[in-house]
């Protein structure tokens, strides 16, 4: 049986404890798995997290937990929960350091505004959730110095975003594809 894409890949998808979006975890999660990968769900606390359409699922490690090292890759997961972690320090500190060791950084929905106010995202191009009524993720990236594009996904070097739920499976597929040119 020939070996998958990205077998003895690690990646850590990070998730709000409560109110992520299931799509956008549960998707990827999937195709990283089929491709070979390892998979551990990363959130503020322990216990069973809880997505805004009803998915659960049981979180592998703690913010504090995270061991940048131990992965190939950090996921930072959207959905309306994940807005509390734009001003969180941890964060952006796991973000700094996935970007300083040169492992792949992968934010979807909300979330890349993250990274943005991390400061990863300053002259880089990337995308992020908007809507015609709400434009704010958006000036975030702006105001970060990002290069907003407004395509469902994009990648700068190994830093990947994507704007919602309906990216999902392109923004897991576009991660699988970096991993395995590394």
């Amino acid at each position: 049986m020939p070996e998958k894409a990205t077998s003895n890949k690690k990646i850590a998808m990070i998730i709000a404890f409560q109110d992520f979006r299931d799509e956008e975890y549960f998707i990827p999660k999937n195709i990283f798995l089929g491709e070979g990968a390892q998979v551990q769900t990363v959130s503020s606390k322990k216990g069973k997290a809880l997505g805004s359409y009803g998915g659960v699922i049981e979180v592998d490690l703690t913010l504090e937990e995270l061991n940048i090292a131990d992965f190939d890759a950090i996921v930072f997961v959207g959905g309306s929960g994940a807005a509390k972690y734009m001003n969180d320090e941890r964060c952006w500190q796991i973000a700094n350091q996935v970007v300083s060791e040169g492992k792949v950084l992968g934010a979807i929905c909300i979330a890349p505004t993250i990274l943005a106010r991390a400061g990863v995202l300053k002259n880089k191009k990337a995308t992020v959730w908007s809507s015609t009524l709400d434009k704010s993720a958006v000036k975030i990236l702006k105001e970060e110095g990002a290069n907003y594009q407004s395509d469902p996904v994009v990648v700068d070097g190994k830093i990947v975003t994507a704007l919602g739920p309906q990216a999902a499976r392109k923004f897991a597929e576009t991660i699988v594809r970096v991993l395995t040119n590394l």
